[in-house]
């Protein structure tokens, strides 16, 4: 059997997209008969793994031509390359309208929310996932909203995304004052939250906001460190950053690169994830894998990704999110069992299970 996986809209790995798809080409298990495939723009031919052969497809940049090849070129080249089964990582951004050859989309997000956008792309994906053959989710969060809008539940399949435990991890660290990680030298304590700088439902600011009357309540000598790939919402959270009665004490990191957040992450006190659109929400996982205990929004899939193991609260109550911050970021006793509980929930969460029944879902396709 044969198995295609189309890194296109991965972003090149820059993304969550991104990360998913390097993982798990990662962890695809072995087995007689088998063979892997990826297959997308020239630029991805060296951002995956190098064990697994790559086909480029050459259908030009844009959006609209991607998806012309995945609606009207991709059946010959499945073909011509003996393709048994599709799995396509990035399915809310691109995904065929028909599948000649069996598909898995991948879905990381709650479509109700990508739907609402209510574009005409956004049409074209419902119709995809309409029609494809198997959804597969990473939460009951997902998986709920997909029943919502009126899926079969038959064709939904929750498998847990991994996390690399040789990444993630609980370190000792050498500098108690300081964490160096290429480009940056950031001071400790410090608190981070790892996401995107996307939208508004982000709640960068709010977190910025609350932030700051923990810092006024308590005195305490902590940063507040934003770590992530900036969009259309940056400029509005640097303008309340350098607004801020704390500006001195707040980081924006911009991307951080994949092979240096790791160490980022452990160096923190505490992770805090004020975010209300979160499908999946894998930072606070990989912050407990670390050692750091995590505050997280009350919201989207983050209770059940947190399963009881991280401090509550109302992104939009500042009061009550300064009040998380202060617990995790300088309550000893709650942070000792907070670290102990999340280190033994993230080890539930590995990639070999994740690709394992990714394949096996493709495999009972065919």
């Amino acid at each position: 059997m044969k198995i295609a996986i189309d890194t296109f809209a991965c972003d090149s790995g820059k993304s969550g997209f991104g990360s998913y798809l390097f993982s798990l080409t990662e962890s695809l298990p072995a087995g007689e008969g088998m063979e892997y495939m990826l297959f997308g723009a020239p630029l991805d031919r060296y951002t995956y793994s190098n064990e697994i052969p790559f086909k480029e497809v050459r259908c030009g940049d844009s959006m609209n031509a991607k998806r012309f090849w995945h609606n009207f070129s991709s059946r010959a080249f499945f073909k011509k390359n003996n393709v048994d089964a599709v799995l396509y990582p990035a399915a809310a951004r691109l995904l065929p309208g028909h599948f000649p050859i069996p598909g898995a989309a991948v879905l990381h997000d709650s479509l109700s929310m990508i739907l609402a956008k209510a574009k005409f792309a956004h049409r074209l994906t419902l119709r995809g996932f309409e029609r494809v053959q198997k959804i597969i989710v990473p939460t009951n969060f997902i998986k709920n909203d997909l029943l919502g809008l009126g899926f079969d539940g038959k064709k939904i399949c929750v498998v847990r995304h991994g996390i690399d435990h040789n990444v993630f991890y609980q370190r000792p660290l050498e500098d108690q004052t300081m964490v160096s990680v290429k480009p940056f030298a950031i001071k400790r304590p410090y608190i981070i939250y790892p996401s995107s700088v996307t939208g508004e439902g982000k709640k960068h600011i709010e977190l910025i906001r609350a932030f700051e009357i923990f810092k006024k309540r308590t005195g305490a000598p902590h940063r507040l460190v934003f770590a992530g790939s900036e969009g259309a919402w940056a400029e509005q959270v640097h303008k309340a950053a350098f607004d801020s009665s704390f500006a001195s004490d707040i980081f924006l990191t911009g991307f951080f690169p994949r092979e240096g957040f790791s160490l980022l992450c452990s160096g923190a006190d505490a992770c805090v994830f004020p975010s209300v659109q979160e499908g999946v929400g894998m930072p606070i996982v990989e912050a407990m894998a670390s050692g750091v205990p995590v505050a997280a929004a009350n919201a989207g899939a983050l209770p059940e990704i947190s399963a009881g193991k991280a401090v509550l609260f109302d992104s939009d109550n500042l009061e009550e999110m300064a009040d998380a911050i202060e617990t995790v970021a300088t309550n000893d006793k709650a942070r000792k069992k907070m670290i102990v509980e999340g280190l033994a929930w993230s080890k539930k969460f590995n990639w070999k299970d994740t690709a394992q029944k990714t394949v096996k879902i493709l495999q009972e396709l065919v």
